[in-house]
């Protein structure tokens, strides 16, 4: 029984990671095609095909193996690993295993003799000859040479706008960032085989590494490279940018952004590459960029308990004003929040915990934009009781008692979220300088003008629910009202009738639970009357029911929103001229 347990497992397995492969492969044609809308067909198809195998596979086995004792699920560990160990995707597969004991099981506590705790994963066979990861390239014939080597080979088939031109572009822009490959020699490229798709974009990526005369490996340089390419209205390709810089390029694959469709059928060798390029990106968020995001779940658990073992601070509040859904707190060496929801709200939230969960869902299916950070749902997550400030037990007890129980010196929470820290953007500028200030509030601005495009309407925008990143992005992360834009009547405060009408506190006239009047923003969302003042100056568009329905009529005619994962200004100043000269035309 426990082999043909784990053999069905594995059937289960073989076949999500094919259906998986299925929908990335086409991701290719989907760009060529420019069928921007089944881009995000692709996107939910391939998030919801995971839950469908566990219950395939919960459903082939269950019942048989509801029953099995512990050691019975220890000898179908064992039969799995066995079959698992030389697989170049065995690392996934260890994990779609602990998926389905944990739905079979409903065992809250984590077995290391019946689950997979620990990988036993060791990296896997090397891919067969000819299906290497990377691609070298050597400037033998000059920069030109080379890099027309890694367009037509990259990226076969392509119709190009001008590739002479991107190529100018790229050598240019090279030399300017990286002046050490000038001489056209001593250097090599190493790029990642598969394109990375997303959205209207693909990007080819990988490192610039300087060799030193030396051949001491310490004195080489290396530097993350990568090439945006985007397609035309006429259905041509060209090179957006060039990126060369760790900082953008960590942009690029943030956890603000929606999952890339790239083909790793080695994905453990993937991560390992991209992490050399990214090291300050932890090996969960890479998974989960690449599409593999209950595989980024298991990898930050596991990253999580080695270092709650080696640290000893505690866990706090979060900064910040309380929430009203929420309850959140933090350990601070982890750069991580954790977000419970409370047992109850309070009257003017009108919304369920059934609700708040579905609305994580849509912002796990969505189109993130590069504004919405990505989370993790943990269930029945044990913490070392020990590790506790004494005013969050408290906090919590209060706040959520229901999710809660105190076992063998643990803390279970039955259910939560976690999310990357970030700094609340009202304690952000707080006492920030003019220069400061204004940045801020035109990135928060921006952020909610994106999210719109990308029809998601963020409902409380106040400061509080926006986060300030390292790269000092703005980021919404509090979800518990938003909504699809297109479901949102926007408008305009009708004129008072009578004096009486104008003096009245609570509105005279009628609005629906849809009604939104972005006239109030101005009012509402802003405490000082120099920042109202100043974000008026750089987003008044906001205060306009004009505005929003503008949008709502875009995403009406199926206009897909350009997201660019770098600033407007680094993009290629000619191609910025010619998209600018098409959109007046």
């Amino acid at each position: 029984m426990a082999q043909e347990a784990a053999n069905a497992i594995l059937a289960g397995f073989r076949a999500y990671r094919r259906h998986f492969e299925r929908i990335t492969a086409g991701a290719g044609e989907r760009f060529r095609d420019a069928d921007w809308p089944n881009v995000q067909a692709a996107i939910l198809a391939r998030l919801n095909l995971y839950k469908t195998h566990i219950d395939r596979v919960t459903a082939q086995i269950g019942s048989g193996s509801e029953g099995f004792p512990p050691t019975q699920w220890r000898d179908v560990k064992k039969a799995y690993a066995e079959a698992v160990a030389a697989m170049p995707d065995g690392d996934l597969a260890e994990t779609f295993y602990n998926s389905v004991h944990r739905r079979i099981t409903r065992n809250p506590k984590l077995d290391s003799e019946r689950m997979f705790l620990a990988t036993s994963f060791n990296g896997g066979p090397p891919p067969p000859a000819g299906e290497g990861l990377t691609s070298c390239y050597r400037p033998n014939a000059g920069l030109t040479g080379m890099v027309r080597r890694i367009l037509d080979e990259r990226v076969p088939d392509m119709p190009w706008q001008d590739q002479g031109r991107d190529i100018r572009n790229i050598i240019r822009s090279l030399i300017e960032a990286r002046p050490e490959v000038a001489s056209g020699t001593g250097f090599r490229v190493e790029v990642v085989n598969a394109l990375f798709y997303r959205n209207k974009g693909a990007y080819i990526v990988g490192r610039l590494r300087l060799d030193d005369a030396s051949s001491d490996a310490s004195r080489q340089r290396v530097w993350p490279l990568a090439l945006p390419l985007a397609m035309s209205a006429s259905g041509d390709a060209y090179v957006d940018t060039l990126i060369c810089d760790e900082d953008e390029l960590s942009i690029v694959f943030s956890f603000t952004r929606a999952y890339f469709m790239v083909r790793a059928h080695y994905p453990f060798g993937l991560v390992r590459f991209l992490n050399e390029l990214l090291p300050n990106k932890k090996r969960s968020e890479l998974y989960a960029a690449i599409g593999q995001h209950k595989h980024g779940k298991t990898e930050f658990h596991r990253g999580f308990v080695e270092h709650l073992r080696q640290s000893n601070d505690a866990f706090v509040a979060a900064p910040g004003i309380k929430g009203m859904v929420m309850t959140v707190f933090t350990l601070p060496s982890y750069q991580t929040v954790f977000k419970v929801i409370r047992d109850e709200f309070p009257p003017q939230k009108a919304v369920t915990s059934d609700e708040v969960r579905e609305k994580y869902h849509i912002v796990k299916r969505h189109d993130r934009a590069g504004r919405m950070a990505d989370t993790q749902e943990f269930k029945d997550l044990r913490l070392p009781l020990d590790r506790f400030d004494p005013e969050l037990i408290d906090e919590l007890c209060a706040a959520a008692p229901s999710a809660l129980s105190i076992e063998d010196g643990q803390l279970r929470i039955r259910h939560l979220y976690t999310e990357r820290a970030m700094t609340p953007l009202n304690l952000y500028i707080e006492n920030a300088d003019r220069a400061i200030l204004t940045e801020a509030l035109d990135e928060y601005g921006n952020a909610i003008k994106q999210l719109a495009a990308a029809n998601i309407f963020p409902g409380d925008m106040l400061l509080k629910n926006f986060g300030v990143t390292r790269h000092r992005r703005v980021v919404f992360y509090d979800y518990d009202e938003i909504s699809f834009l297109t479901d949102i009547n926007f408008r305009a405060v009708p004129e008072p009738r009578t004096p009486e009408e104008e003096m009245v506190a609570e509105p005279w006239y009628s609005v629906g639970p849809s009604d939104v009047f972005p006239e109030e923003f101005r009012r509402f969302l802003f405490g000082k009357p120099e920042i109202k003042r100043l974000f008026a100056t750089l987003h008044g568009d906001l205060f306009t029911p004009e505005y929003w329905r503008g949008l709502q009529q875009a995403i009406a005619d199926g206009h897909a929103m350009d997201v660019f994962p770098y600033r407007r200004k680094r993009r290629f100043s000619n191609q910025r001229r010619a998209i600018d000269s098409q959109a007046q035309k």
